[in-house]
């Protein structure tokens, strides 16, 4: 399952990323936010890393309207690695090398079709699981 979430300035592209991702035969489990009324981005990024980090959902997707805010509060959950992409070139390095449990999307940065492509590469890219990487990611878990 994927859990995703955003504020209002990413609420159009969450749900067309939602449906997008339901059309794929995804399980999608959308935490807000629900309308485009202001909100507050920690809420709904932190919500969509507890879902990531209890297992609850394999992976994660936020998205704001630069994708930094959201980012920066999903990556306070412990076990969370969320990472901002605005190309498919990122979005595979970082799953290869990174492990990124989260992706991070700007709704004013990167348009739909983009965000889509994105999005595939994230869900499609296997962590490498080379040493020098584990070794890395374990480093960023470290306190």
């Amino acid at each position: 399952m994927i859990a995703i979430g955003s504020d209002h300035g990413g609420f159009i592209l969450k749900e067309a990323v939602k449906a997008y991702l339901v059309e794929q035969g995804h399980e999608v489990k959308d935490l807000g936010c629900y309308t485009h009324e202001s909100v507050d981005y920690p809420v709904y990024g932190k919500a969509v890393g507890r879902a990531v980090a209890s297992g609850e959902c394999e992976k994660g997707i936020v998205i704001c309207t630069t994708g930094i805010g959201i980012s920066m509060a999903a990556n306070k959950i412990k076990g969370v690695r969320c990472a901002l992409c605005s190309d498919s070139y990122t979005a595979r390095l970082t799953r290869e090398h990174n492990d990124v449990n989260v992706l991070a999307l700007g709704a004013g940065v990167t348009g739909p079709l983009l965000a889509m492509e994105i999005v595939d590469t994230f869900l499609n890219t296997e962590f490498s699981g080379a040493e020098r990487h584990k070794r890395r990611v374990e480093m960023i878990e470290a306190d």
